[in-house]
């Protein structure tokens, strides 16, 4: 979707602590607050003075404390296919992989990440499948953790209510991770714009880049002019 987003926009991509190229230690804290904090350095060290932060699934969780700890930074949040709490998090069906099965195979990841996709027979990327081979046992628990003490801590909503930043929820209607009907918690956020993707999962960004990016566009369209 980057090519999209980049006629118009500066782009940072950010990997997160125990993603793609970034350091995968089994010491520090994988904690949701920790790698805002670490996000928002890299930030600071490229000379960003502000920016709409978007995030995609748990990324949305480091986006939205990204907006709390530096209100200074984040003009405005998009956050695609972010569950509001854990109420709308639908229990999977298929048993995740064990510490005896790891690394992965290509299968098993392809039955892992399955829910992360509307469509049974959807090929999944091969820069996905090296990515999920990059990672960790640790880290990949962990991060899953910390996304779920994060929303146990306080729903999204009742966190965005106060910031009084524009924020943009995307959310692929045919989500099997997230109730996609969830969405509409957001619309508690003041200003809020909710956009719903038929026919798309929970990887909207995959699925189809063009139609996710559109209601992306249109937002920074509105608050770029705030940004970096």
């Amino acid at each position: 979707m980057v090519p999209l987003l980049t006629k118009s926009h500066r782009v940072i991509r950010i990997d997160l602590l125990g993603h793609g190229r970034s350091a995968k230690p089994a010491g520090p804290s994988y904690a949701i607050p920790d790698q805002a904090r670490r996000a928002a350095v890299a930030l600071d060290r490229l000379g960003v003075k502000r920016a709409i932060v978007a995030g995609h699934s748990s990324g949305g969780c480091s986006a939205t404390a990204l907006a709390e700890q530096r209100p200074d930074l984040v003009t405005a949040l998009a956050l695609i296919n972010t569950g509001p709490s854990l109420d709308a998090f639908i229990a999977p069906q298929s048993a995740a992989i064990a510490p005896s099965q790891w690394p992965p195979t290509d299968e098993q990841i392809r039955r892992f990440a399955s829910t992360g996709f509307s469509r049974a027979g959807y090929q999944i990327p091969r820069e996905l499948l090296n990515e999920v081979h990059a990672m960790t046992y640790h880290t990949l628990t962990m991060t899953m953790g910390a996304t779920r003490d994060y929303m146990e801590q306080q729903a999204l909503p009742d966190r965005l209510m106060v910031l009084g930043k524009p924020l943009l929820a995307i959310f692929g209607e045919d989500d099997r991770r997230w109730r996609s009907s969830s969405a509409a918690d957001y619309r508690a956020v003041p200003g809020a714009t909710v956009e719903l993707l038929p026919g798309l999962g929970h990887s909207p960004i995959l699925e189809d880049p063009p139609r996710t990016a559109a209601p992306l566009l249109a937002f920074t369209a509105i608050h770029a002019a705030q940004a970096d």
